[in-house]
C-alpha cells in the first residue's frame, strides 16, 4: 500500500502491500526500455513492489523517464496513458510521449512535470509545507478536472463488485491489509462494505493520491500530480480517505486535519473508515 520516495519526476507506485522507492541494487533493464533509449545511459530511480521499474533517460533531448510495468504484474500501462492523455488539458500531470506493450510488459514515456514528490528528502523536513501542498493540489485537481465528459470510473460501487469477484475467487488476502483491517475475515470486510456512502458531490478522482504522488515546486505550492492508474468519478473522500491515511504514514501522526483544512473541509470520519478499508480490498 505505502508509496515510498521518488526523484521529482514523472513517477508512479503501483498498488500492493509493501513500499515503493529507488532500488537497493541492481536491477536488470528489459529490452524494450533499452530500445526506448535509443542507446542514451538510463539510470533506474523507481521500483515497486510488483517489479515495475521507472528510468531516467540521461541525456537526449530532453527530460525523459520511462516506467516499465512487468506482464505479471498484472498491470497495464496503457490504461494509464489513456487517463494521462485525457487529463493533460486540464491539470499538470506527465505528457506521454509514446506508449505500448510487448510480450515481456507494458510502457510508457514520459515528460516530467516540475518539482520534487512530496516525500522527498527536502519536503520530509518540511512536514508541514508538503501536508499543505498535497491537500490544495488535491483540492485543485477535483475542481479541475470534469466529471461529465470523464470516461473513467472509480465508483465505490464499481471497486466493491470487483472486490466481491476477487474474493470469490480467493484473491482477497486480510493478511495484506492495514493491522486496523486485518481482523475481519474478507466476508466480514465486504459486508461492511456493502452499504455504499451517498455521494454529495462526484468528482474526477486521482485514485492513488498517497503523498508522493503530489509533486511540489520550489516555492512550497503542488506542481502538479503522478500516477493516475486508477483515476476515475468518485467520492471526493474515496481520495481524502487515502491521502490523510499517507500523511501520517510518510510524516507520522497528525498531519491529517491539516491536509484537510488545505482542501478546505471538514472530517467525516464515517466516509473515512469506509473508504480506508475499500481501499485495502479494491485495486
Amino acid at each position: 500500500m505505502e508509496r515510498g520516495q521518488s526523484t521529482g519526476s514523472a513517477l508512479g507506485t503501483g498498488g500492493g502491500a509493501a513500499p515503493a522507492g529507488p532500488p537497493a541494487g541492481r536491477v536488470e533493464v528489459p529490452d524494450s526500455v533499452r530500445g526506448l533509449a535509443a542507446g542514451h545511459p538510463l539510470r533506474t530511480v523507481w521500483q515497486n513492489q510488483l517489479g515495475g521499474l521507472t528510468f531516467e533517460v540521461v541525456g537526449g533531448a530532453g527530460p525523459r523517464f520511462i516506467k516499465w510495468s512487468p506482464r505479471s504484474s498484472g498491470i497495464e500501462l496503457t490504461g494509464e496513458a489513456v487517463r494521462l492523455r485525457w487529463a493533460s488539458p486540464f491539470t499538470p500531470v506527465p505528457h506521454v510521449v509514446d506508449s505500448g506493450s510487448d510480450v515481456d510488459g507494458s510502457w510508457m514515456v514520459l515528460e516530467p512535470v516540475p518539482g520534487d514528490n512530496a516525500v522527498s528528502d527536502r519536503w520530509q523536513a518540511a512536514p508541514s509545507a508538503a501536508v499543505s501542498a498535497i491537500g490544495e493540489g488535491l483540492r485543485a485537481f477535483h475542481e479541475a478536472l470534469p466529471v461529465d465528459t470523464c470516461p473513467f470510473s472509480w465508483s465505490a460501487e464499481d471497486r466493491l463488485d470487483d472486490a466481491r469477484r476477487r474474493g470469490a475467487l480467493g484473491l482477497l488476502d486480510p493478511g495484506t491489509w492495514h493491522p486496523e483491517h486485518t481482523r475481519l475475515t474478507v466476508p466480514e470486510a465486504l459486508d461492511l462494505l456493502a452499504e455504499v456512502p451517498s455521494v454529495g458531490r462526484a468528482v474526477v478522482c486521482h485514485g492513488d493520491p498517497c503523498a508522493p504522488n503530489t509533486m511540489v515546486a520550489d516555492d512550497g505550492h503542488w506542481s502538479g500530480h503522478v500516477d493516475l492508474g486508477a483515476l476515475g468519478v468518485a467520492d471526493p473522500w474515496a481520495d481524502l480517505a487515502v491521502a490523510t491515511w499517507s500523511a501520517t504514514w510518510n510524516y507520522g501522526p497528525g498531519w491529517e486535519e491539516r491536509l484537510l483544512s488545505a482542501y478546505g473541509v471538514a472530517p467525516d470520519p464515517d466516509r473515512t473508515r469506509y473508504y480506508r478499508l475499500l481501499w485495502d480490498v479494491g485495486p
